[in-house]
């Protein structure tokens, strides 16, 4: 342990006074040139106490000081696990299905927005899996494509009076037309590059949407949008079909929740697929896909426009639930939750991805009374996430082994 300290002591010391430089600037300088450190100091301590308990972890870690803990942990989820096994899968899925179906009517009103919400962000983690967790892509402007899909139904259901119904395969198309648009020009580089150029284009679409007066009314947003129509039968006078307006809470929850399902056996189907077999096979080594045929650029276009297929549906729901769409509800921060999201959960693992979602989404509003502190726990909290478990909460069984795991 002392040994992992002396090494990494230095550049922790000098990353620790560089914020403090950083900071000082932001908190210290006020608009009528007055000089403080006071605030800057105390902020300064709080991060730096934060800070240096996930240190000291990495530390403890590194020297395998946490084998006391790690072993019997090991070994009580090898046992969980091994129980959970013996049970088929279509019984915890029913389970779930069930709680899933029942959740409203335990939880209030409060309890099934944040639900609804949850929901939302897992298609949006799902159809980002395809493109990051399956293809191996690193997409930083996903959420371009939910604004695509939210602005197209609200501006054929605003302009022209299009139906929900009618306008969400609409929205899932228009999103797939502006993801193979930006991913013609962008697919063809690799890593870093990709994600800059990815951040870019997502950027470009955000302005469009805040500058194009005309279509999309600038930065004011769309107002009027209806919510989702449906025919209830009626047997009054004999049996006939009514129109209503969705409203309540309760129909909207199951409305984002057969989206999520639907949105769950796409991704599954997907990645049992060839197509998803390809898609594995770019993301481990993408030469020796091209050299063993696979089309890569073809096939990582496709990957890009099936998740914004997902996420333009996501995008239409979320205009009909909100009534109202405007670009600051697209920004980079979004992405970056998804993104967050995704890595968090496990990539390419779908029960990772929905247990993501709800650990980012979920648990926060469950701590909104330490609104002071939450983000300071909730950045700790990722640190420390990604020390113990770089690969996920749930991490994506490998369906294939190489031929160097075999024989070591």
């Amino acid at each position: 342990m002392i040994q992992e300290f002396k090494k990494v002591w230095k550049q922790y010391t000098i990353g620790m006074l560089w914020l403090l430089g950083l900071l000082w600037p932001m908190l210290g300088i006020h608009a009528d040139g007055t000089l403080t450190f006071q605030k800057t100091i105390t902020v300064w301590s709080y991060l730096l106490a934060g800070s240096f308990v996930c240190f000291m972890i990495y530390i403890m870690k590194s020297g395998s000081s946490f084998k006391f803990i790690a072993d019997p942990v090991s070994r009580a989820a090898n046992g969980v696990r091994s129980v959970s096994t013996a049970l088929p899968t279509w019984v915890w899925i029913t389970v779930v299905m069930v709680f899933a179906l029942i959740y409203p009517q335990l939880a209030g009103r409060y309890g099934t927005d944040v639900a609804i919400t949850v929901l939302f962000y897992i298609c949006l983690g799902l159809g980002l899996n395809v493109v990051v967790g399956l293809a191996g892509m690193l997409d930083l402007g996903y959420i371009a494509f939910y604004g695509v899909g939210a602005y197209t139904y609200a501006i054929l259901n605003v302009t022209y009076g299009l139906a929900f119904w009618v306008c969400l395969p609409l929205s899932a198309l228009s999103a797939c037309i502006a993801g193979c648009i930006v991913g013609y020009p962008t697919l063809r580089m690799r890593g870093d590059y990709l994600a800059i150029v990815t951040l870019g284009f997502g950027e470009i679409i955000r302005i469009i949407l805040n500058n194009w007066m005309t279509l999309t009314n600038g930065p004011n947003g769309i107002l009027g949008i209806k919510p989702i129509g449906i025919f209830w039968p009626m047997f009054e006078n004999g049996f006939t079909f009514e129109h209503i307006w969705v409203k309540k809470l309760q129909f909207f929850y199951y409305f984002a929740l057969g989206l999520v399902i639907l949105t769950i056996i796409g991704v599954h189907r997907l990645n049992l697929s060839r197509v998803g077999r390809a898609w594995e096979s770019i993301r481990e080594d993408e030469t020796a896909a091209e050299l063993m045929g696979v089309n890569t650029f073809i096939y990582k276009l496709l990957a890009y426009a099936m998740g914004a297929v997902f996420a333009g549906m996501a995008g239409a729901f979320f205009a009909a639930r909100m009534k109202f769409v405007s670009p600051e509800s697209f920004t980079f921060l979004e992405s970056a939750m998804v993104l967050c999201m995704v890595v968090l959960g496990g990539m390419g693992s779908i029960p990772g991805i929905i247990l993501g979602v709800i650990a980012l989404v979920a648990l926060p509003e469950i701590f909104r009374e330490l609104e002071s502190y939450r983000m300071l726990v909730f950045g700790a909290t990722m640190i420390i996430m990604m020390l113990f478990r770089p690969a996920g909460l749930i991490p994506a069984k490998r369906v294939g082994t190489r031929s160097e795991e075999k024989e070591g």
